[in-house]
């Protein structure tokens, strides 16, 4: 049966979107490795597998981009750093990313902003929480979700039973977007590589996507936010909910009932 063949039945099938991307996936990676033998034999198998590996390591495209759209160089060859344990080990991968991510101009978005800003917390309760991007307390300070959408963050934490130096805090983007603006797809794209390896040196128990653009741009889909909530979706093997944006939470004080019953199932993805 011929690969594209192939895909296109995988398309077909009725499955849940996890398992039918976990499919896709294989066959990608199935294509590489035949490719290699076809191109050089025994020599080529390894080839293969080696970019098969390469393609399982790159960060899914933004949800916006053109289908089959190239990824640069970068993006598809950058492999996630192997998750840390020990707490120094922790601290030192990140201060490798935040160095390599120093004074970066990879994008439009460096030329608007006072700070970047990266992250912080702690792996100490398993938790990490992605949001979208700084906003202007954010960018004044360097530091994530400390203006009126911060304070109600904290709040949730606390619901949980956790405080805010026991989670860490991160965005997709490290800069702010031009009047809060959603990032665009090539600027996702230029900071994917860094909020992965953030993920992977924190080796979380279980992500929490805040809003459509950080679930959207981690689960490579353009489904809006109220279909991808209130299921527990997988990251590179790492539970992941998603649930709303603070922010939008308090333009949307009704939605605050079914934020709380997706902290709920993060917590029982924490107590499995």
């Amino acid at each position: 049966m011929g690969s594209g063949r192939a895909d296109l039945r995988v398309r077909e099938i009725n499955l849940p979107d996890e398992i039918r991307d976990e499919l896709s996936a294989c066959l990608d990676r199935l294509k590489w490795i035949i490719a290699g033998v076809k191109a050089g034999g025994i020599e080529g198998w390894t080839r293969g597998r080696e970019n098969a590996s390469r393609q399982d390591a790159s960060p899914c495209p933004p949800p916006h981009a053109a289908p089959g759209k190239a990824r640069s160089a970068e993006m598809s060859t950058e492999e996630p750093k192997k998750p840390c344990a020990e707490p120094q080990l922790i601290e030192a991968a990140l201060g490798e990313v935040g160095r390599e991510l120093a004074g970066c101009t990879r994008c439009r978005l460096h030329a608007g902003r006072k700070n970047l800003v990266f992250g912080e917390g702690s792996a100490k309760s398993g938790i990490v929480f992605v949001g979208e991007g700084p906003g202007f307390d954010e960018d004044q300070q360097g530091r994530p979700f400390v203006g009126r959408a911060g304070k109600l963050l904290d709040k949730m934490i606390e619901a949980m039973g956790y405080g805010r130096p026991d989670v860490y805090i991160c965005n997709v983007v490290k800069c702010r977007p031009p009047e809060n603006r959603t990032p665009q797809p090539d600027e996702i794209e230029n900071c994917s590589p860094f909020l992965i390896k953030q993920i992977s040196a924190l080796n979380p128990r279980v992500i929490c996507t805040l809003g459509a653009c950080a679930s959207q741009s981690l689960l490579g889909s353009g489904k809006p936010i109220s279909q991808l909530r209130g299921k527990t979706h997988l990251w590179r093997g790492i539970p992941l909910i998603c649930t709303y944006h603070p922010a939008y939470l308090l333009r949307n004080p009704v939605q605050k009932a079914a934020t709380w019953q997706d902290l709920k199932a993060l917590l029982k993805v924490l107590a499995s």
